[in-house]
């Protein structure tokens, strides 16, 4: 596996503390591994769910990267950091799997909004889902001071579903310039082709991306609502579903709003058509609902736990993540299954 050029955070400092680490993992030192590579596996499993769109596809790309890593380490000369050679080796993977499977996708991908509560629908199976991002431990800055996006900025939920829209090579170079900040030599490098290869990829995928995110970035608009007041809107939003009061629910939205819910196909758009859903579906039909607050995908995200009766077990649902506008809630993103609450260190029921 070829090296790349020294990565924007790259240095001198950085070379001399890894070098003593490097030379007892060469010699067979997973301890030594360990330590260099713990300290870049949060920006490296972020950079394996921007490709995928999956936590657990991420996992398991980096897991995989690892592996292949400490195998391959002998190869690694020192010559490039540490960091940019692990991007080499998580990059290909990721790429290796995009090419095998289908996108990921959201209900909007797969057809037009219902205007009335579709009560029988069925979860498609045979869909690649998108899926939600724990966001502990992300860096609220851009990654290096070339990059072009902020770090929970570049897993938010629309940026993410775009990325999806990409073919693997556009994917990859939009966020290794752009959300990682190395240059397109040192990306033409890690993939095996020319920089102005690179630079065609990435005119492509930037336009696509402003085509499917017209709209400023939540961490913008979250920072001029400030932080009490977020806490406010989704505390409201909460307590309305667990009250079943449709009032104070639908007062909390846009007139555009959206609710999907994969992976159910239905999804629903505008202001008649949400509450027509809510009504109908999580206000009624489901008995009692409990939940925690948390943040996914850098937006704020509702733990939602449902129960046959107030004084019963509640078990894990979905999670839901929010996406405001001008003090309101402009999309709802509810992530149906149990699966996706162990990643956010949810619990499984609420007694």
């Amino acid at each position: 596996m070829g090296e790349v050029f020294s990565g924007p955070s790259a240095g001198s400092e950085v070379r001399a503390a890894e070098h003593a680490d490097l030379s007892r993992a060469r010699a067979g030192d997973d301890a030594a591994f360990t330590r260099l590579v713990q300290p870049l596996r949060r920006e490296l499993h972020a950079h394996c769910y921007r490709m995928l769109g999956s936590t657990h596809d991420a996992d398991d790309a980096l897991q995989d990267a690892l592996l292949r890593a400490w195998r391959g380490l002998a190869r690694f000369e020192g010559r490039s950091s540490l960091r940019s050679w692990l991007y080499v080796v998580a990059t290909r993977i990721c790429l290796d799997i995009v090419g095998t499977r289908a996108k990921r996708a959201m209900p909007v991908d797969l057809g037009p909004s219902s205007e009335r509560a579709v009560l029988d629908s069925t979860p498609l199976t045979d869909v690649a889902w998108l899926g939600p991002y724990p966001d502990v431990g992300l860096g609220d800055g851009p990654a290096t001071p070339a990059a072009h996006y902020e770090q929970r900025e570049a897993v938010e939920l629309a940026f993410v579903a775009a990325l999806q829209h990409l073919p693997g090579n556009q994917r990859a170079a939009l966020l290794l310039f752009d959300v990682l900040g190395f240059s397109s030599s040192e990306i033409a490098t890690m993939m095996d082709t020319s920089a102005t290869s690179v630079n065609s990829a990435l005119a492509r995928a930037r336009k696509i991306v402003a085509e499917k995110v017209p709209g400023p970035a939540q961490q913008r608009a979250l920072r001029q609502m400030g932080d009490a007041r977020v806490q406010e809107i989704v505390t409201r939003f909460a307590t309305a579903l667990e009250r079943g009061d449709a009032d104070a629910l639908v007062a909390l939205l846009t007139e555009d709003v959206t609710w999907s819910m994969p992976p159910l196909p239905h999804w629903y758009r505008g202001l008649a058509a949400v509450a027509d859903f809510a009504v109908e579906v999580p206000l009624t039909r489901c008995p009692s609902w409990r939940h925690r607050l948390t943040s996914a995908n850098g937006q704020p995200a509702i733990a939602c736990y449902l129960g046959e009766s107030l004084s019963s077990v509640h078990h894990a649902w979905s999670i839901n993540v929010l996406t405001l506008r001008d003090d309101h809630i402009a999309e709802i993103t509810s992530f149906l299954g149990s699966e996706h609450f162990a990643p956010f260190g949810l619990p499984l029921s609420m007694p």
